[in-house]
């Protein structure tokens, strides 16, 4: 049986991580097998660049603190080994960095997760991954615009001249 001082520190990991979860706008549970120290090192930077936390945690105290967050669904997905991995912000550039991660990496792989309260499946996840970035698609509609403007000057340009001839 475990000793009151190992029970005491896991309810503790258990609560932190519940907390994390709760104030995280993106969770993902990832399957990590088969990666070396350097690829996570790696990603973790990654990560840490876009604001987003990835942990390496026992699934139990994952259980555990996806209940106490009264999140649902994802109990399954808990086998073999899982990384955590959170953003309490922008949920979409952590998630775009696992899965270029993931694309690099044939080992690596999304489970699954949680994007501000709603579980969604590791398909969902990818799909939209591989959307543009808001400021992707930013520049593409300003493209846009900008080339609706042009031909629009160069109309009224043509009407100006037709009525300087007539």
């Amino acid at each position: 049986m475990a000793s009151e001082v190992i029970l005491k520190q896991k309810q503790e990991e258990v609560k932190a991580l519940a907390e994390r979860m709760q104030k995280s706008s993106l969770i993902l549970l990832t399957d990590y097998r088969g990666i070396n120290v350097e690829d996570v090192t790696e990603l973790r930077k990654n990560l840490r660049n876009v604001n987003g936390n990835y942990s390496v945690i026992k699934n139990n105290i994952t259980r555990r603190a996806l209940q106490e967050s009264k999140i649902e669904g994802l109990e399954d997905l808990l086998v073999g080994p899982t990384a955590v991995i959170t953003a309490e912000e922008d949920y979409l550039a952590p998630l775009k960095a696992v899965y270029e991660y993931a694309k690099k990496n044939d080992f690596y792989k999304i489970k699954g997760g949680v994007i501000e309260g709603k579980v969604v499946s590791a398909e969902e996840l990818i799909t939209l991954a591989q959307l543009p970035s808001r400021e992707e698609l930013l520049s593409k509609l300003a493209g846009s615009l900008l080339g609706t403007i042009s031909k629009l000057a160069v109309a009224l340009d043509q009407v100006a001249k037709q009525k300087e001839q007539a």
